[in-house]
């Protein structure tokens, strides 16, 4: 039996659709929100998260310092730290060790986990709220999980609705790009 290349991309893409809209908007706007208002406060967004969902952090940093101006960190770049921490201390402990090195009170701080349940991207959420800064969790409902813990522990959950990782990495990127255009559209006017 040959493999049906076309069927199997238009499935593909109608998941995609269907992710989209059901997106929740007014999250959205929300993180939105605290961007423009961590920029204009002068302060920092660091990104935190795992596997697929490091990758983000490290392009969203790259795009929002770049075009934006705005201080980011991805806490998902420095491969002696991240070691550092794992090795010395505990993997659970990767983002939190960065975080107490790098993290000021009214920060801003975005896990991407597509699961919700990534202890080390908890932790480091977890530490976050303790320090007084503003936290966004964007994640899905991975194995029917609806976000995970990541949800209740947040002051902004971005649930993506669905439950296929790649959607989930999919989307991440996704609003990386619509708060970075956002940010960039609302500060021409």
């Amino acid at each position: 039996m040959e493999f049906d290349f076309k069927n199997f991309a238009n499935s593909y893409l109608n998941d995609l659709i269907s992710t989209i809209s059901d997106f929740p908007m007014e999250q959205l706007e929300k993180f939105w929100k605290s961007v423009e208002k961590t920029r204009d406060s002068g302060k920092t967004v660091h990104f935190i998260g795992n596997g697929g969902s490091a990758g983000t952090p490290s392009h969203s940093a790259g795009d929002w310092s770049k075009e934006l101006s705005l201080k980011t960190l991805s806490h998902t770049d420095n491969s002696s730290a991240l070691t550092a921490w794992a090795n010395d201390t505990n993997f659970e402990n990767i983002f939190l060790g960065q975080l107490s090195t790098f993290l000021s009170e009214g920060d801003l701080v975005v896990g991407f986990s597509g699961s919700g349940n990534s202890m080390n991207v908890l932790n480091g959420l977890k530490y976050a709220n303790e320090k007084g800064c503003t936290t966004v969790g964007i994640t899905g409902n991975y194995n029917d999980m609806s976000g995970g813990k990541m949800i209740s522990i947040v002051d902004i959950a971005i649930l993506i609705p669905t439950n296929s990782m790649e959607r989930i990495e999919d989307f991440q990127l996704i609003i990386n790009h619509i708060i970075k255009e956002a940010v960039k559209s609302n500060n021409k006017l």
